[in-house]
């Protein structure tokens, strides 16, 4: 036997985009303060999400972290048991334990995605306690974050939803903003993963699909990297908002939960701390944030810097849920059960 032939097979080398993911798992991990970290990586089945969970099962396999998979099932579609089903057996060959959690959905007043997103976090919150884990892995990149920020852009939202969506989220924790859809696509292509290409991905009845269909019609038209800038204006609009966060928390703690506020509380506000502290004084109230937007609040708050003395008894302003504000001369009121008409 010659000398080539009594060496062992080489392993084949990492390539470029799985090295990028795997680096990009360990650091957002590092971030956290997480070392060994028992998690639950959430897995549909395509690329994004298979090549986080060929990286975290890598991880796994070397002790670096524990994951579990699990596959939300939806069931809108006939098709997705059985792309659950697959997700298990290829979490399982990898060395990962995995599970399907089945989700009914009903489209209620923010529609179908909604519905659906909040039956898959729940279901995935659930999975996380029965399993005392730390951490909840969702695969939403760069790319994902562009898109978020543009369809912030395109609703004329305020700042907090231009900062996009956070490393950390309560126990969800998104490690892969820093990598491109690309990147995962390529990983996927180069270690041979199956992946499951959603068909409402390409529904552009959804305004999610019709913002990726724009950006890439944008960086085409401008050749200019248009993600890549979306995602750095989320960063720093984040950075932003969460310092104007803080400086409103103070006067947001005091008006928390009050159906009456004297309007000599809010009167040396900010507009921007002012506008923070009523949002969260009407979410305190249990009026739903999907209901009122930017120009609901900042309507609000115009009223509220009225002068009391402008010969108006008051203002109005009607909310869902059969309930309204009231601002008299010197309150800041809100009424639920109020009658229309």
């Amino acid at each position: 036997m010659s000398t080539a032939e009594a060496r062992p097979p080489r392993r084949p080398s990492l390539d470029p985009a799985s090295g990028a993911i795997r680096s990009s798992v360990r650091e957002a991990l590092a971030q956290l303060g997480s070392s060994r970290p028992k998690v639950i990586v959430a897995v549909s089945g395509g690329a994004d999400s298979m090549a986080l969970l060929h990286a975290c099962a890598f991880l796994h396999r070397r002790g670096e972290l524990h994951a579990q998979a699990v596959t939300v099932d939806h069931g809108l579609q006939s098709s997705t048991a059985e792309v659950a089903r697959r997700v298990v057996s290829i979490a399982e060959s990898w060395g990962l334990s995995a599970e399907v959690a089945s989700v009914t959905v009903a489209a209620g007043d923010e529609g179908l995605e909604a519905a659906a997103r909040d039956a898959r976090y729940g279901a995935l919150e659930a999975a996380r306690k029965v399993q005392g884990a730390e951490w909840v892995l969702t695969a939403h990149t760069r790319s994902d974050q562009a898109e978020t920020v543009l369809l912030g852009l395109m609703r004329g939202s305020g700042t907090r939803s231009l900062a996009g969506m956070a490393l950390r989220t309560g126990t969800v924790v998104r490690l892969l903003l820093d990598i491109e859809r690309a990147t995962t696509v390529a990983s996927c292509r180069a270690q041979g993963i199956e992946v499951w290409d959603d068909p409402m991905n390409a529904d552009d009845s959804f305004a999610r699909v019709r913002a990726r269909a724009l950006l890439a019609t944008l960086e085409a038209d401008l050749g200019q990297p248009v993600t890549a800038n979306l995602a750095r204006t989320a960063e720093l609009c984040r950075a932003d908002a969460d310092c104007l966060d803080g400086l409103a928390e103070t006067s947001a703690a005091a008006v928390r939960g009050r159906t009456e506020v004297p309007l000599a509380e809010l009167a040396g506000l900010e507009e921007a701390i002012l506008s923070r502290v009523v949002r969260e004084w009407l979410i305190s109230l249990d009026v739903p944030a999907q209901s009122f937007g930017a120009a609901r609040v900042a309507q609000l708050c115009a009223q509220i810097r009225e002068p009391g003395t402008s010969g108006r008894p008051h203002a109005r302003l009607s909310l869902p849920g059969d309930t309204e504000v009231i601002i008299t001369r010197q309150l800041l009121c809100f009424r639920r059960d109020a009658k229309t008409g």
